[in-house]
């Protein structure tokens, strides 16, 4: 019995999406020239070869989560460059990113980066602003985390950084996020005894009911503004409701053209 013709154009996609093409590029962005992108999204595609990225030369922003990139060098031409997401790959050398003179984000969590020396070729990078190796959201590492002095040597290697691992630690809201976060380390360690929970039936709430609640103006520039903004809410969640219908109706209709056809004989 021999394969259809839709799995065998299924096989090529799954081959083609191993590496980077310039037909893949240009389906996934509708662009008929490479230079012409400037944001691309690429993400669990199983990707291990970046193949001709290199050539999209005025890319600004790009997301290559959840892959397996090992080997990031066609990224070097990228000198436009302003937010990469390289998380979730098998990347362990991360020079070629030294010419990325523009890169201001980095994320890098759940890769393979063994030490801080890996890190050194971001140092020249001066409009480097956010880095990211950890997030315990999704449980993302890099075996350079597990050293107690991570945290501290990479600050000291990046001294003009303003996040590390989503966390603010310079610049407006940096204090504030320090003491959200020493707070409520301080909650948790006070919420529980012998492992217990520690109910606290006479908490009382910090405010009074109401107190967060937007006060409404007298003011008659401020009202008319007011009104204004509910219209303009009011129109987007139509529009949001005429949209959501459209695609549930594109998307009955592409799935009834995938089906097989029947042929009586």
């Amino acid at each position: 019995m021999f394969p259809s013709m839709d799995c065998k154009r299924e096989k090529e996609q799954d081959a083609e999406c191993e590496k980077i093409t310039a037909v893949l590029l240009k389906s996934r962005t509708g662009e008929f020239d490479l230079e012409s992108i400037l944001f691309l999204k690429l993400r669990v595609l199983g990707i291990h070869d970046l193949g001709c990225i290199g050539e999209c030369v005025n890319l600004e922003r790009l997301d290559l989560f959840g892959n397996n990139v090992t080997n990031i060098g066609p990224l070097s031409s990228l000198r436009l460059l302003s937010v990469l997401n390289l998380s979730s790959n098998r990347i362990s050398n991360i020079e070629p990113l030294r010419s990325c003179e523009n890169l201001q984000t980095l994320n890098l969590a759940g890769n393979v980066i063994s030490s801080t020396e890996n890190l050194h070729c971001l140092v020249s990078l001066k409009k480097l602003e956010n880095i990211r190796l950890r997030d315990n959201t999704y449980n993302y590492s890099n075996p350079v985390c597990r050293s107690a002095s991570y945290r501290a040597l990479v600050l000291e290697m990046f001294p003009n950084i303003k996040v590390l691992d989503g966390e603010r630690v310079v610049g407006r809201g940096s204090e504030l996020y320090q003491l959200c976060k020493d707070i409520d380390e301080t909650i948790k360690a006070g919420s529980y005894k012998n492992g217990q929970l520690i109910e606290h039936p006479d908490c009382k709430p910090w405010v009074d009911d109401g107190y967060w609640e937007i006060k409404r103006s007298n003011n008659a520039i401020i009202e008319e503004a007011y009104k204004q903004f509910n219209d303009v809410l009011h129109e987007c969640r139509l529009l949001n409701n005429r949209a959501t219908h459209v695609i549930s109706q594109t998307e009955r209709s592409m799935s009834l053209k995938k089906q097989p056809k029947q042929y009586a004989i």
